[in-house]
């Protein structure tokens, strides 16, 4: 190749006259490619991007509950101002026949979806662990259809599943069409989702730890800005419209002293034990549905069925059961009615989500745990009087860990509680109760109720940290095609004469159905202590490694596992286990080196370009 010319001009010789290009510096066309271009390089854009999606979601997360509250005055016959788990009995017609219809819609929504072969929805969790943060809006739109259709009908699950699938897809929609780098994308996830919690609470920082915690999976410099943006849009447009629709509010505690932080923990290690209970029954309940053979499409409705009958004892278990908790904490009720109110909506809880219906347990568990919360006051006021441990400061604990053991997240619970009642004395002792929670739940079952569902279909995720790019990472995908390879009745002089020193490390060696039988060194098989037997030793004694190999379909992590177990510097790669048939190689240091780059690449996307 000659030096350059001018014009910018290269010229390749000894391709008759040669080629000629031109290079030239490219520009974006058009309006919207100079915006995407824009958006791309700008962090400031970026920002601005993430409060239109805050935006969105506070205005989708309005129209959400609205639209539920306008089901519930029509179908139970209640006023507009009235939650329908705080209202004193319902028509017992309207609690057997509305979750019924519901959980019927539900159903052939269902079966029409299998009819058209449509994939499962992406949550939000997973999108940003294993697909880079792309979300269909579509089957997001659906999902967010279903939970208002399950919440509208009765089901006892809670809009917030609703609220971060629309939410989540409306921003990862809109950084599909800015096509945003892939970290971007996570986090402009990450955004619609602390969008759509911070709207539902009228809590920023709630949501944007929910983002952190939950569905970006880390905090970091590198998305604070944005996701804090689109909490705070969220919220000031929900407010312009008319108000969170699940905002708490609590009286300040006093007086908690330092004895009062075991107490409360206490708390915390019994909603551990009873999120568990709660998560894995649900998936019980799910299988005993399967178990029955019913139809798909009818488990919705025989779920409804069972949950209008428990509304015919109490309505608080209804809906998400955010005006039962208005309703309950200030109360003085009885422990059996504190228990019976724990056990009815947790029984109504896991059948409508075990039978299919769609929603989340993000403010059911709030409710829940706010009962919690009294009942152990209950139990120290009796037990423990001399303590002086304020009742608000248990409910609002109940609250935090029973949330974290169900949802996770104990820095979202923690500012949940301070942006509830504004009194920072409390804060301290709650979030070493959420953090002791969480602890003993990752160390007892390691899944969250979002990532136990995911377990439950197959997938290993336990967070929305990004593994997608391992899974990607195969070893088809970065093997060699073109291993060395010897018949294994060949002798050690053949081998020699076949391969000598320096041309190749590592020989594969072959059975007489060409099948994998395992590796040879070409240094180990100079060894000067071999010379005397070179025509009667055979490859099939020397290879080593026969029963260990590579599958092209194991991901880089899989694969160092077995380099560090075999303790070997080259692998080969078989087809199958079944048929053994050798077609690629791979070194240690490569897989090592290719991991270390695509790690940093990743790392870069957390921190942030440094």
């Amino acid at each position: 190749m000659s030096a350059p010319e001018s014009g910018g001009r290269l010229r390749f010789r000894g391709l008759g006259e040669g080629l000629r290009l031109r290079l030239r510096t490219v520009e974006p066309r058009g309006l919207a490619a100079q915006f995407r271009a824009q958006v791309r390089s700008s962090e400031v854009m970026l920002v601005m991007v993430a409060a239109v999606v805050g935006v969105g979601a506070g205005a989708l997360v309005t129209l959400m509950s609205f639209t539920t509250q306008m089901l519930h005055m029509l179908f139970f016959r209640i006023a507009l101002d009235q939650r329908l788990s705080a209202v004193d009995r319902v028509s017992p017609w309207a609690a057997l026949t509305v979750p019924v219809c519901a959980g019927l819609v539900i159903g052939l929504i269902e079966l029409w979806r299998r009819r058209q072969n449509a994939r499962t929805p992406v949550d939000p969790i997973e999108a940003n662990a294993l697909r880079g943060g792309r979300m269909s809006l579509r089957d997001s739109a659906l999902v967010s259809l279903q939970t208002i259709i399950s919440n509208g009908g009765g089901a006892s699950v809670g809009l917030e599943a609703g609220y971060t699938q629309i939410g989540a897809g409306l921003a990862s929609r809109l950084g599909l069409i800015l096509r945003l780098r892939r970290k971007d994308l996570r986090i402009m996830v990450g955004c619609g989702a602390a969008g759509a919690i911070a709207a539902a609470f009228g809590a920023p920082l709630t949501g944007a730890f929910y983002a952190f915690e939950l569905i970006v999976g880390v905090y970091s410099i590198g998305n604070v800005a944005a996701v804090t943006a689109a909490s705070l849009s969220a919220v000031l447009t929900a407010t312009a419209l008319g108000g969170a629709p699940y905002a708490l509010n609590a009286a300040p505690v006093v007086g908690v002293r330092p004895i009062h932080y075991l107490m409360l923990m206490a708390i915390g290690l019994v909603a551990c034990g009873l999120g568990i209970a709660v998560m894995q029954t649900t998936a019980w309940v799910e299988r005993g549905f399967d178990l029955s053979r019913l139809p798909k499409w009818v488990r919705p409705a025989v779920g409804g069925l069972i949950v209008g009958c428990l509304a015919l004892i109490t309505p608080q278990v209804l809906a998400a059961g955010h005006g039962a908790m208005r309703l309950d904490v200030p109360l003085d009720l009885p422990m059996k009615v504190l228990i019976l109110l724990i056990a009815m909506k947790l029984i109504a809880a896991m059948v409508s989500l075990g039978s299919g219906f769609r929603g989340g347990l993000f403010f059911a568990s709030l409710f829940v745990g706010a009962l919690i919360g009294k009942l152990s006051a209950a139990i120290y006021g009796r037990w423990l009087p001399g303590f002086g441990l304020d009742p608000t400061a248990c409910i609002l604990t109940g609250m935090g860990v029973f949330a974290v053991a169900v949802v996770g997240g104990p820095l979202t619970m923690s500012f949940l509680v301070l942006e509830t009642t504004g009194d920072f004395s409390v804060t301290a002792p709650i979030l070493a109760a959420c953090v002791a929670t969480s602890l003993a739940v990752r160390e007892t079952f390691g899944y969250s109720f979002s990532t136990w569902r995911l377990h439950l279909r197959g997938e290993t995720i336990r967070s929305a940290a990004d593994v997608g790019w391992v899974r990607s990472m195969t070893v088809g995908k970065l093997m060699r095609r073109d291993p060395r390879t010897i018949p294994a009745a060949s002798t050690l002089a053949e081998f020699r004469r076949r391969y000598p020193l320096g041309s190749s490390s590592t020989v594969v060696v072959l059975d007489e159905d060409e099948r994998y039988a395992g590796l040879v060194s070409t240094a180990d098989l100079y060894a000067a202590e071999l010379d005397d037997r070179t025509d009667t030793l055979t490859l099939a004694e020397l290879a080593r490694l026969p029963e260990v190999a590579l599958l092209p379909n194991w991901n880089i992590k899989e694969a160092l596992a077995v380099f560090d177990r075999a303790e070997a510097e080259t692998l080969a790669v078989v087809e199958s286990e079944d048929t053994g048939a050798v077609i690629g190689s791979i070194t240690e240091a490569f897989a090592t080196r290719r991991y270390a780059e695509e790690l940093d690449k990743a790392n870069q996307g957390v921190m942030g370009d440094l």
